[in-house]
């Protein structure tokens, strides 16, 4: 059995999907992006600004399910932009200090044109 999580201080869903979801002791989060919650505007135009941003929504659903970054276990990072790397694991040390394991990508697009998205799973 599994339990969808949603909270407001995250950026909503863009589309048919939920922000996270619960299941057997586990949290698997949706990618987020650079969006306001309050706003729903994307937050920055430089790398550094929009992973922050990113990594705020994180916690708000980390907190939501009763978690922290100290419990994630895996992260799926995306890039527009594979020169930003340096710069968004300056930004992604800061939060993932526990040093979970991690893809990192370099893709073509990313939603509302954003420089990074991440997804995470943790421990609940």
């Amino acid at each position: 059995m599994h339990q969808t999580i949603e909270t407001s201080k995250a950026a909503p869903a863009i589309g048919p999907y939920s922000q996270a979801v619960s299941c057997n002791g586990l949290l698997f989060t949706s990618g987020q992006i650079p969006v306001d919650a309050k706003t729903g505007e994307i937050v920055g135009t430089e790398i550094h600004v929009q992973t922050e941003q990113v990594m705020k929504n994180i916690s708000a659903i980390l907190e939501e399910a009763g978690t922290t970054f100290d419990n994630v276990i895996k992260t799926t990072c995306f890039l527009a932009d594979i020169e930003d790397f340096a710069a968004f694991n300056e930004v992604y040390g800061e939060y993932f200090v526990n040093r979970p394991v991690r893809s990192c990508v370099a893709v073509k697009t990313l939603p509302k044109n954003v420089l990074c998205e991440v997804e995470v799973v943790a421990e609940l």
